[in-house]
């Protein structure tokens, strides 16, 4: 796959407008990929995952955490159905097979390769990181999908005006000390300066973020990278879907104050 952008701690931050991205074929017929960032070696993957009517994941196994979010569509597998604006966490171990009867378009996120039985013959090319490899269901009483109805979840507020946070999934126990969350940015919020330690990356949701002189509509990814100080806003107000491998660094106590901030934190570490 051909991906927009390649990782680097470059203290960068880039926007990427998915609607841009071409959709690329994958050896399954019905299954294709908008990759922003997709790195087979290590099994990692940021990007816009389609599925047509009938089309199958084929049966895999998660060797690393995945998170996807139905922007459209449905997914099911045995352990039931995802629906419509719900976010799905597949853990380490999960082992399933997701089919749509519908037109499906997935957000997704992995972290970690995935692999298929050796009888499946041609690998689709559906995740990053495809490999082969027997196994069996190391759980097999316990649902390999985590579903979580995003927009019902708590709101928290995030310590900045007019900024608020749902979190989605913490990571506790996984080995990782990430965050998935979604925040909300209302109407003229601007977020005090910080600092990048570690990859976080957003999708917009809906609305406009502004971030280091660049503009983020709905269906743009941001990708920034460790070292990077940003400097983010919302002239009429902005949801994104947010991914953190580590906390943010407050910068400028003047710009706290500015924002009316206590305590802020993004991504609720």
């Amino acid at each position: 796959m051909e991906a927009a952008y390649t990782y680097e701690a470059a203290a960068r931050v880039h926007v990427f407008d998915a609607r841009e991205l071409p959709w690329q074929d994958t050896a399954e017929a019905g299954l294709r990929l908008k990759p922003v960032r997709c790195d087979d070696d290590k099994g990692h993957f940021l990007g816009l995952v389609s599925f047509a009517p009938m089309a199958r994941s084929g049966l895999h196994q998660h060797r690393g955490v995945a998170t996807s979010f139905l922007a459209d569509g449905s997914l099911v597998d045995h352990a039931g159905p995802i629906g419509l604006h719900q976010a799905g966490i597949n853990l380490y171990g999960a082992t399933h097979d997701a089919v749509a009867y519908q037109n499906t378009l997935l957000v997704s996120r992995l972290e970690g390769p995935v692999v298929y039985p050796a009888s499946r013959g041609d690998l689709s090319g559906l995740h990053a990181g495809s490999r082969y490899a027997e196994f069996d269901n190391p759980a097999p009483d316990v649902p390999p999908d985590i579903n979580v109805d995003v927009d019902t979840l708590p709101v928290h507020t995030s310590g900045i005006e007019h900024i608020r946070r749902q979190t989605i999934f913490d990571y506790a126990g996984t080995g990782s000390d990430h965050r998935f969350v979604q925040l909300w940015l209302g109407p003229r919020a601007e977020c005090p300066v910080w600092h990048c330690r570690k990859l976080v990356e957003f999708w917009v949701r809906g609305g406009l973020l502004q971030i280091n002189r660049q503009s983020a509509h709905a269906n743009c990814f941001v990708v920034i990278e460790p070292g990077a100080t940003v400097q983010m806003s919302s002239p009429f107000g902005a949801l994104l879907l947010a991914w953190a491998e580590g906390p943010e660094d407050w910068l400028d106590a003047a710009s706290i104050g500015r924002a009316r901030a206590r305590q802020p934190s993004l991504f609720g570490y």
